[in-house]
């Protein structure tokens, strides 16, 4: 008997994950403890270990697939058991092009086995005057795709006295797909989500970060002896908490089934991160208890792990506040998409030497811009405008609230 794996509960009220990659390919030998399929959930990317020892005997869930916890998703032929296995064309990676399409011919599938396709595929078929069983299928367990379908109908003529639909047009040039899965298709579906509920509208300020900028040069030698990455980042998420203490209505959410504002007692600040899969937000929690040097550390760590694929779960979840920068491409401003269900974002852009007038005399200076967005159904906008310039006079003034405290 084999071994059925299924789609574990991973908690913090998932029900159910997307298939994003398998490890292993049916035939493959795996151990106890292997990972066997990267799943994305909406609160992070993670690892499905194999429970036993042995060998893969059935793929049962395609990648991309979005599949209940419950699910049985791969079956393992436990070792000392002989179980046969049938042999399967590799999985299809994400990216799949015109040409690598065209290059694998469709072969007549086995003789009186059943074709294998999903009803939608099979009416695809039907249209292109395709036979099923003339193709050979790409998919987990010889599954036909609609992929297959469409490589076979671009390749001889169609069979007798069939009327096949008018292809659509040429492209006019080479085109590939890339599948939206994993984290960029988390991102998709939780920025509409975002911007289908909350009521989102962004207000920008010019803060002058020169006593900032001279602040952080002279601490640096400081943060480099102690192995730390000090960032203007970091100031900003140093200021936030005391700010969020006079505007609490910015550190809340909104209970859209009680219709009550839930004023958070605490501060987890998000890091919106870039990934080479997407943008993640793995979380600061309590900066008000942690040093400047402190928050500088936790970020480095964080933007690390995030980068790297090895967030936690706990490092992912209950952001109270998000904060996302441009980098040094930070442009001149943005409308930064609300973290849902958080009602306000703060976007933090280029520091440049502009001119700017001080005491009647133009001088230069270290000017950036500070987008917020937030939730018009939980903050007004003078509201959101207080906030922003008692951030704004924080930043402006670092020598009046920093101790010595923060450099270590």
């Amino acid at each position: 008997m084999a071994y059925d794996v299924k789609l574990p509960d991973i908690g913090e009220g998932v029900a159910e994950g997307e298939i994003v990659r398998w490890l292993v390919r049916v035939g493959d030998p795996v151990t106890e403890d292997q990972p066997l399929v990267e799943v994305m959930t909406d609160k992070a990317s993670v690892e499905i270990p194999s429970p036993r020892t042995g060998s893969v005997q059935t793929i049962h869930v395609e990648e991309g697939a979005m599949v209940p916890v419950g699910t049985t998703i791969i079956s393992i032929a436990v070792a000392g058991e002989v179980v046969a296995v049938a042999p399967s064309e590799p999985l299809r990676s994400a990216v799949t092009t015109g040409a690598a399409l065209a290059a694998m011919p469709p072969t007549a599938a086995a003789a009186g086995g059943r074709v294998e396709a999903t009803p939608a595929v099979r009416a695809l078929a039907k249209d292109l005057a395709v036979s099923l069983e003339s193709i050979r299928g790409s998919g987990v367990n010889g599954r036909i795709t609609a992929d297959d379908v469409r490589v076979a109908a671009g390749q001889g003529a169609p069979p007798a006295g069939a009327a096949p639909t008018l292809p659509p047009a040429a492209a006019p040039g080479p085109e590939s797909r890339l599948a939206l899965r994993g984290l960029r298709r988390r991102i998709a579906e939780h920025m509409r989500r975002s911007l289908s509920t909350a009521a989102q509208f962004t207000f920008v300020a010019e803060c002058d970060f020169t006593a900032l900028v001279e602040h952080r040069t002279t601490a640096k030698p400081a943060a480099d002896a102690a192995g730390v990455k000090l960032t203007y980042l970091a100031y900003l998420f140093r200021a936030l908490p005391a700010v969020l203490q006079q505007f609490p209505l910015l550190n809340s959410s909104l209970d859209e089934a009680t219709h009550e504002i839930v004023l958070k007692g605490y501060y987890h600040l998000g890091l919106a991160t870039n990934t080479d899969e997407g943008l993640t937000v793995p979380i600061v929690r309590n900066a008000d208890r942690l040093s400047l040097f402190e928050i500088a550390r936790e970020i480095d760590r964080l933007a690390v792990a995030a980068r790297d694929h090895k967030l936690t779960l706990e490092e992912l979840r209950g952001g109270t506040f998000t904060v996302t920068s441009t980098g040094t491409k930070g442009g001149l401003l943005a409308t930064p998409i609300l973290h849902h269900p958080q009602v306000a974002i703060l976007g933090m852009h280029s520091i440049t030497k502009k001119p700017a007038v001080v005491q009647d005399q133009i001088v230069a200076r270290d000017l950036g811009n500070l987008s917020l967005s937030l939730d018009h159904r939980v903050v007004d906008g003078a509201v959101g405008a207080d906030f922003m310039y008692a951030l704004i006079e924080k930043l402006q003034t670092p020598n009046e609230w920093l101790t010595a405290g923060d450099l270590s």
